[in-house]
């Protein structure tokens, strides 16, 4: 059967419907994924290899005696390897069964993942009716390379090949083909056809059930059978129709949709100048969208963020690109239902398939498109909006980062004043970010007392005193500042602001810091005196200590006190002090059972701690506020002075400064206690150390050295209450 050529007119729109998705070029040898759209059988093969899937199995490529290495297709290269058997079968020896793979390939066209099934690309079908169109344009453009020469004409005398004879399986040309091919012998009554570089079957058959042809068709699979097919379980109930049938209704469908489409050609030409009308909308009104963003840029003052700017103009570029690539894929497929354009003249190349399996199987998509490009006839909209009325773009970011920072928040859980103040504090979730800090301070001068660690509101004086002049830290890079040189007993107030190349943000609401009573004394624990190493342990930097109780308490006879069943140990400063105002704070674990601190001449705490005494008799109890021994002296004050703590409470002496009442009382145990010892007047006071208040007052000899110490009765832990310079470095390098 000779097959009409394409016309000339028709032959450049109806190239883009023979292409192949994955390689762009012209298809050869076409298979039909389950999805119902076409690719070459050898990119289909690449891409599961690239997959990791195995080498498929796949038909021999042609190879006619008149074809090149010209002529031949490029991809001929890059053909897969064969799988090979790496396990070898034996006669009477089966192999073992191994669970099926499920290729999934990537169809280009619908951007699916489309289950192949078990046999991979051997379950596909053939595109027999697209391998004949594009027969038929191949001969009809006669390209250079893929010409198809005679193979019977002698060089240099090599004619075009005019005939392709299937039995055969050559190309002749017109006087060869009536050489080979005498009238009245049997050669005569083969039958010719197109020159062709494959003469593979031109008759679709089952892939599974070989030489059977596929005469039904399932609608509800939407696929051809073989008898043997139609048979099976799977299409029990299913609606299987004869392919005549099924060949009839199609080919009706897609002419009475082409004629359609055929008589609205002025509906579709005027869609057509809509398109392209939105498309020039869209880049007049993306320029102007430009426009009002770069004067935006400069209203705020920030043309020197290039990176910004730059960065907004591509976003805006972007749904310039994307609303424009839409409309041109709209416009492309308009164009495509113009006469003699590609989607037409495609559907009327197909229409001459006169094989109705061939034809049932490659004409379900372009019925599919046919449809949809009717339905979208009826009822026009252009599918992106080209006047950015709707547009909205998210500048948050970028003017977040073109804002001054917002008022930092000081931390005052972690703010605090000791031997210098520690300042810490965190920007707000949604500011801006600051590239450093600007942190100041200043003394108030009187009334100082009852401000401390008060947190105010910008430009605010307390009403009892008055400010000294703001002193400043530049330039601080992270959020935590140290600030020395100050006055002791005295209040700060504290700010800090943030800074960025849009310049400096709002100050922080002000805090109040009391500086201690007294220099800072700076020692460590010395466990030279009454220590148990089995129970009491020493941290690392000796500033940190735990008494562990337990049975051991009750063996060690020479520290135990008879009367009460306890012992005590007793851990003092690696420091004395002679002279002078000093202050240090500590803080008490609140599940300590008893633990005592104070100061004490260094020679009576020895002497007290390694006599067996009974800690039961008041005579002995080295609490100054319980000591009885002053009703004996009571013009010297006692040797030692402490304060007890324990369960998280204090229990404040009976006679005190602070306690007029006739009885013990208890107080809730801060997180610190601070302590000041006024050496020339023999006076110890204890402290609230995040507030400075006074808890107690007590007396103590001071008429030899004397050093800071700590009794634990039972058991319980103590931290001593670091430098803020040692803390801060600790921080900074953690």
């Amino acid at each position: 059967m000779l097959h009409t050529r394409i016309s000339i007119s028709n032959m450049k729109s109806i190239e883009r419907e023979l292409h192949c998705p994955v390689c762009e070029e012209m298809v050869k040898q076409p298979i039909v994924l389950p999805c119902m759209h076409s690719v070459c059988v050898l990119c289909a093969a690449e891409v599961l290899v690239q997959r990791g899937y195995p080498p498929p199995e796949l038909p021999p490529e042609p190879n006619t005696p008149t074809s090149s290495p010209i002529t031949r297709s490029p991809r001929q290269t890059r053909r897969p390897p064969p799988k090979t058997d790496l396990c070898g079968t034996h006669p009477g020896r089966r192999r073992k069964d191994t669970p099926p793979v499920i290729m999934l390939f990537p169809c280009p066209t619908c951007g699916k993942d489309v289950e192949l099934g078990e046999r991979g690309l051997a379950d596909c079908l053939r595109n027999l009716t697209l391998e004949r169109i594009v027969e038929r344009y191949r001969h009809t453009v006669s390209l250079g390379s893929m010409a198809v020469m005679c193979q019977f004409c002698k060089p240099p005398q090599a004619l075009e090949a005019t005939k392709g004879c299937a039995d055969c399986r050559s190309n002749f040309c017109n006087e060869c083909f009536k050489l080979y091919h005498p009238w009245g012998t049997p050669r005569a009554q083969h039958e010719h056809i197109l020159p062709t570089h494959s003469f593979r079957p031109k008759v679709l058959v089952c892939v599974e059930h070989e030489q059977e042809r596929l005469p039904f068709y399932c609608r509800s699979c939407q696929r051809l059978l073989c008898p043997l097919c139609k048979l099976r379980r799977a299409h029990s109930g299913h609606k299987i129709m004869p392919i005549a049938l099924a060949y009839q209704t199609l080919k009706e469908k897609i002419t009475k949709e082409m004629n359609y489409i055929l008589a609205n050609q002025e509906s579709v030409q005027a869609q057509i100048t809509q398109v392209e009308s939105g498309i020039a909308q869209t880049e007049v009104h993306s320029t102007g969208v430009l426009i009002i963003l770069l004067v935006f840029v400069r209203h705020l003052f920030i043309s020197a963020y290039e990176s910004s700017v730059g960065a907004l103009a591509m976003f805006l570029e972007g749904a310039r690109a994307q609303r424009a690539g839409t409309l041109n894929a709209q416009l492309s497929e308009k164009q495509s239902l113009l006469e003699n354009a590609a989607l037409l003249t495609y559907t009327q190349e197909l229409l001459k398939e006169t094989d109705q399996s061939c034809f049932v199987q490659a004409a379900r998509v372009t019925h599919n498109r046919l449809v949809k490009a009717i339905e979208n006839l009826q009822h026009f909209s252009l599918f992106a909006d080209p006047s950015f009325r709707h547009f909205q773009m998210d500048v948050s970011r970028e003017l977040k980062a073109l804002s001054t920072p917002l008022a930092p928040v000081i931390d005052t859980q972690k703010t605090l004043a000791y031997d210098q103040l520690y300042l810490c504090w965190r920007l707000p979730q949604d500011s801006a970010p600051a590239w450093h800090y600007s942190v100041e301070y200043q003394r108030k001068v009187g009334g100082a007392g009852a401000l401390w660690g008060r947190v105010l509101s910008e430009g605010s004086s307390g009403s009892n005193g008055t400010h000294c002049s703001w002193q400043r830290l530049d330039d601080v890079g992270g959020t935590s500042a140290v600030i020395d040189k100050l006055e002791m007993d005295s209040v700060y107030v504290l700010r800090v602001r943030g800074c960025n190349k849009a310049g400096f943000g709002e100050y922080s609401e002000e805090v109040y810091l009391h500086t201690p009573p007294a220099p800072v004394l700076s020692f460590c624990l010395d466990s030279r005196w009454g220590l148990h190493a089995e129970r009491v342990a020493l941290g690392k930097g000796q500033t940190y200590a735990r008494s562990v109780p337990g049975m051991t308490l009750l063996q060690a006879a020479d520290r135990a006190l008879t009367s009460c069943h306890l012992t005590s140990d007793l851990l003092v400063a690696d420091v004395s002090i002679t002279q002078g105002r000093h202050y240090w704070a500590c803080s008490v674990e609140p599940g300590s059972y008893l633990v005592k601190v104070g100061v004490g001449i260094e020679a009576k705490l020895q002497e007290w701690f390694h006599l067996p005494q009974d800690m039961a008799s008041p005579r002995y109890d080295p609490d100054s506020g319980h000591d009885s021994g002053a009703e004996d002296a009571q013009d010297s004050p006692p040797p030692f002075c402490f304060l007890t703590m324990g369960m998280g409470k204090i229990l404040l002496p009976k006679c005190g400064a602070s306690n007029t009442s006739t009885g013990p009382l208890t107080a809730p145990l801060p997180p610190r206690l601070g302590l000041c010892l006024d050496f020339e007047k023999g006076r110890l006071t204890f402290y609230d150390a995040h507030s400075l208040r006074v808890l107690w007052e007590g007396t103590v000899d001071c008429s030899a050295p004397v050093c800071p110490a700590f009794c634990f009765i039972g058991g319980g832990a103590l931290q001593l209450q670091e430098q803020i310079s040692l803390t801060h470095l600790i921080l900074f390098f953690s």
